[in-house]
């Protein structure tokens, strides 16, 4: 039985990856967070490594708050640049394969094409920025590492653009949401699922991969779809993003492409509204 460390287990995709386990018997699990364990503890790490046999590692752990970032460089490097080094080196020490997490800010979102894995990253923020460090750290300190880059994530759990359109929605009359920023939103469950058939795979093709759900959406069309498939009434009125000014800048093109991970991986991935309608039917549960 192959043990899997997954790291961040408390965000988001660490709890869709808790869930998913039910459905993988074949992996021993072992759910870490920075109360278990602070990935950005060379000591802490190999330590652990020393005690567990661990085969696989997939690293969710992220720091995800893009406009905090700006303020926080040197926190939002250590944890997506330092701490991803970290677990690189020693996965490779340990020879377990390593999976890990990044984000479409890796590119600045001035295509019109969909991004695949080769095309130039340059990201617009200290946050994109920090997850192209970890990305490159990663494949200096172990070139055999899976990297699945992802967008729009969302969930069940955690804080994310679903759950705020939801509460919104029922509290407010009216809206407005950006139309002029395009990309795909992806369904935390669907990635769990894509990462664990990965690592039940051994994780034998390294490089990077994109992962995203199907289809293409705007903020706004996305909104549209929460509240349509949720029954809620708001008015939703859509808006440029000038008129709702961020302290940092978010990409206006997001949409991945995802050939390679469904060519190499076997990967099946299913379009955002039927992801939307899966998350939806778990908050009414």
């Amino acid at each position: 039985m192959k043990t899997l460390l997954i790291t961040g287990s408390n965000g988001q995709l660490g709890n869709e990856i808790r869930v998913a386990a039910a459905s993988f018997p074949q992996f021993r699990f072992l759910f870490t967070d920075v109360q278990e364990l602070d990935i950005t503890n060379e000591v802490a790490v190999n330590q652990f490594f020393e005690v567990n046999k661990i085969d696989v590692v997939v690293n969710c752990a992220a720091y995800t708050a893009v406009d905090k970032a700006e303020e926080e460089e040197e926190l939002c490097y250590r944890i997506n640049s330092r701490a991803v080094e970290i677990l690189g080196k020693a996965a490779l020490n340990s020879k377990a394969a390593m999976i890990h997490v990044s984000t479409d800010y890796v590119f600045n979102g001035k295509s019109f094409l969909p991004y695949t894995e080769e095309m130039e990253v340059a990201p617009a923020s200290v946050y994109g920025q920090s997850k192209l460090a970890g990305e490159v750290a990663l494949m200096n300190v172990n070139p055999e590492a899976v990297i699945v880059r992802t967008s729009w994530l969302y969930s069940s759990f955690g804080n994310n653009f679903v759950k705020t359109m939801l509460k919104l929605g029922h509290e407010r009359e009216e809206l407005k949401v950006v139309f002029d920023q395009v990309g795909t939103p992806t369904y935390a469950a669907d990635l769990a699922d894509a990462l664990l058939r990965i690592a039940g795979q051994g994780a034998t093709h390294a490089g990077i991969f994109h992962f995203s759900n199907e289809g293409v959406c705007s903020w706004y069309d996305f909104t549209i779809s929460i509240h349509k498939m949720a029954g809620v009434s708001c008015r939703v009125l859509p808006i440029e993003s000038h008129e709702y000014p961020a302290k940092t800048p978010r990409p206006h093109y997001s949409v991945l492409n995802k050939a390679k991970i469904k060519l190499v991986y076997g990967i099946r991935i299913t379009h955002w509204e039927e992801g939307l309608k899966r998350c939806l039917e778990c908050l009414e549960s």
